[in-house]
């Protein structure tokens, strides 16, 4: 008998066992849950063929098209499962928890797999991502101009054992009109949406959980409403460095790009700079002058920044003032600062 499993069962077996999802690769594509591996029961032409004789012709003869399809390919099914879990214990699901998951888990459990599946399938994982932001979470928010290495502070923190969601490292962005560059494409809403719910779920609401002060938008994707709420009204630790060392870190990171990139980039933003200041900006990159050009790209960014942070609740917003060229220190002394700050007002 195949067993099937409600979803807080389902996440604490995810933690040490493999997860097939065996929806087409486009479902697969368009979102998936974190850390599932792809073993589609039918292709994308597969699945268009089933829904086409599912609506002229019926349930049944789907089904029998469906055994039709997929049948010659049970051998390979197990072998690739066996490669991907030697112990042969296998979470499974499909969209619904429906026929595809429970004919991927008979094959299997024939073969001799223990094989559970989730009841209500990856539909039941979305309504969860969506409503995960309710379990409240300890949330403290890094802040900073551009170019004060907000993004090195957090994953410095995240290797001295804090806890941190990286939401530019989740939606490949770094959240300007720069954000792109140097960075692989971007995932889905959807599954943005997933990873952030995986990871918030996973955080120890004991502790502080970090996370980068952000626009709702990161490029192409969107942090959910709920999240994006708490973000708004949680602590803000602003981080500040010598203006100097930041404009040395960001002639450095875009000097290494093309110019002619650079340029597509900067004319992104030709309505806040204004047209003599955007012909200025690409002059500056003609001639290789990344420093004035960098430094005409703040003028803009600190501006923003500056409103942005002045919307804030400044009962609940703190500064601390960092060297921007040794970060272990600069950790030290931002989480030293962080223990002192009075606990938040419920």
């Amino acid at each position: 008998m195949i067993k099937a499993l409600g979803l807080d069962k389902f996440l604490s077996l995810a933690q040490s066992l493999c997860i097939i999802d065996v929806r087409s690769p486009g479902e697969f594509a368009q979102g998936h849950i974190p850390n599932a591996i792809n073993l589609p029961l039918l292709n994308n032409d597969e699945r268009a063929i089933i829904g086409t004789t599912y609506k002229q012709l019926g349930k049944e003869m789907a089904v029998i098209k469906g055994f039709e399809l997929v049948g010659h390919k049970f051998s390979d099914y197990i072998i690739k499962a066996k490669e991907l879990a030697p112990n042969k214990k296998i979470l499974i699901h499909c969209w619904r928890g429906g026929l595809r998951s429970n004919i991927m888990a008979w094959v299997l459990q024939t073969a001799g797999f223990k094989v559970q599946v989730l009841a209500g399938g990856y539909k039941t994982y979305r309504q969860w991502a969506i409503n995960i932001f309710d379990q409240p979470r300890n949330v403290m928010i890094l802040s900073g101009n551009t170019g004060t290495g907000k993004t090195d502070v957090l994953l410095t923190l995240l290797k001295n054992g804090e806890q941190i969601i990286n939401l530019e490292g989740l939606a490949n962005h770094k959240g300007s009109a720069f954000g792109a560059l140097g960075m692989p494409p971007p995932p889905t809403n959807e599954q943005f949406e997933n990873e952030v719910a995986w990871q918030w779920f996973h955080a120890d609401p004991n502790r502080i959980l970090w996370l980068e002060d952000e626009s709702q938008n990161i490029g192409k994707t969107k942090i959910p409403d709920a999240l994006y709420a708490i973000m708004r009204s949680a602590k803000v630790v602003k981080i500040a460095i010598p203006d100097e060392v930041r404009m040395m870190k960001l002639v450095k990171f875009y000097s290494q790009f093309d110019k002619n990139e650079l340029k597509e980039n900067t004319l992104k933003i030709t309505k806040r700079l204004g047209h003599l200041r955007l012909q200025q900006s690409l002059d500056y990159l003609e001639h290789d002058d990344f420093e004035n050009w960098v430094r005409m790209m703040l003028e803009y960014y600190d501006k923003a920044y500056l409103f942005g942070l002045s919307q804030r609740n400044q009962e609940l917003l703190q500064e601390v003032d960092l060297s921007g060229e040794d970060m272990e220190a600069d950790c030290k002394k931002l989480l030293n600062h962080v223990s002192m700050m009075a606990p938040k007002r419920m």
